[in-house]
């Protein structure tokens, strides 16, 4: 329970089922949570909240401090993927490791066969296996962001709100006299203030942990100096220099050489890209010839949370890698996000998006 409406109407309706409901509320920062967050969900306010709220269900309501593996799976790798030239998401990150992953300890402490949450997906649980699908409402479908959960478990997962509309919830929550019933929506990283991430990461990592060099074009000019691949995204147009008739973009940046390469927008579409860590439902997505080497499916990829969705071709490998051929050219496929794999609505899998290959050769020029 976060203290916001979607996860608090999910106690309600899972109660209203039948189960045995106990909410829990997650302390994920470990110091100084006040004047970093006060409106997060990991603020005393968003603590209170939810204590509240359970109070209101007739459920009882603990609060467990996961600060440290938090600061482990979460933080550290949001900063850490910034400084290796990628653009991290540590949504995806979170739902894995800590609600789903860490998490579950403490609900076996208490007897509990599930973790639900208020995440708008749904989950199907067949005999042997459970399947992800997309939540009813498009607007706020977060399969997305649960593609990593591997079948333990989605097998023990409970998503109530997957077959409602945001509408809906907030007037259960008025009904039932919820102080959350209007309580705005986050929109931002939850433990990022203002949403600016750079001042977090100045904070987290100290000024001597960026990585400063050369920002080049595709045939190894220097057009200027950075402070830090780690301000730069793929796609990314503020923050460059200026001087050319056309705008121009990052398409590529290089954690090796800190090097940041910009070009025009035509430089951003790409027609097949890499994935790694890559991981599937073993039905229907991944069949595999007589040898074991995986076969090549179609799925709709969607590159990042508000992508539509583009026709590949994925080519997947033994080792949890695979090739991504895009039936319509994409633009500013990013590494570091999350290429999510859908048949329909059901979700097959996906992995994260690695560093393209049509860019690099500049990146030989001396300095």
């Amino acid at each position: 329970m976060s203290g916001g409406v979607d996860s608090s109407v999910a106690g309600f309706l899972l109660k209203q089922q039948g189960y045995d409901v106990v909410g829990v509320t997650m302390k994920v920062w470990p110091q100084d949570c006040i004047t970093r967050s006060e409106d997060k969900c990991c603020g005393p306010q968003a603590i209170a909240d939810a204590r509240a709220v359970a109070h209101s269900l007739g459920i009882p309501h603990y609060v467990v401090d996961e600060a440290d593996q938090f600061q482990r799976q979460v933080i550290d790798y949001f900063a850490a993927e910034y400084q290796a030239g990628r653009t991290p998401n540590p949504c995806v990150m979170c739902n894995e490791k800590v609600k789903f992953g860490n998490l579950w300890a403490k609900a076996e402490a208490v007897g509990a066969a599930y973790i639900a949450t208020g995440h708008y997906a749904v989950v199907e649980h067949h005999p042997g296996r459970a399947v992800l699908r997309k939540g009813r409402d498009p607007r706020k479908d977060q399969s997305y962001f649960l593609f990593s959960l591997r079948q333990p478990q989605l097998q023990r997962a409970l998503f109530p709100l997957g077959q409602m509309e945001k509408g809906e919830i907030r007037k259960i929550a008025r009904q039932l006299g919820l102080k959350v019933a209007d309580k705005v929506d986050s929109q931002e990283i939850c433990f990022v203030p203002g949403n600016d991430y750079k001042a977090f990461l100045r904070g987290h990592l100290g000024e001597g942990e960026f990585h400063p060099g050369g920002i080049y074009d595709k045939a190894g000019n220097r057009l200027g100096e950075h402070e830090g691949i780690e301000w730069f995204t793929i796609g990314q147009r503020k923050g460059l220099p200026g001087g050319s008739a056309k705008p121009r973009y990052v398409v590529d940046i290089d954690p090796i050489s800190h090097r940041v390469i910009v070009g025009d927008a035509e430089d951003l579409v790409v027609e097949e890209f890499e994935i790694s860590h890559a991981h599937w439902s073993p039905e229907p997505a991944l069949k595999a010839a007589a040898d074991g080497t995986p076969e090549p499916f179609e799925a709709t990829v969607k590159i990042r949370y508000a992508h539509p969705g583009a026709e590949a071709i994925i080519h997947p490998r033994k080792d949890g890698t695979a090739r991504v051929r895009l039936q319509t050219p994409q633009r500013a496929v990013t590494p570091g996000q999350a290429a999510v794999c859908y048949r329909g609505d059901e979700v097959l899998g996906g992995g994260w998006i690695d560093r393209h290959t049509q860019v690099q050769p500049s990146l030989a020029v001396s300095e």
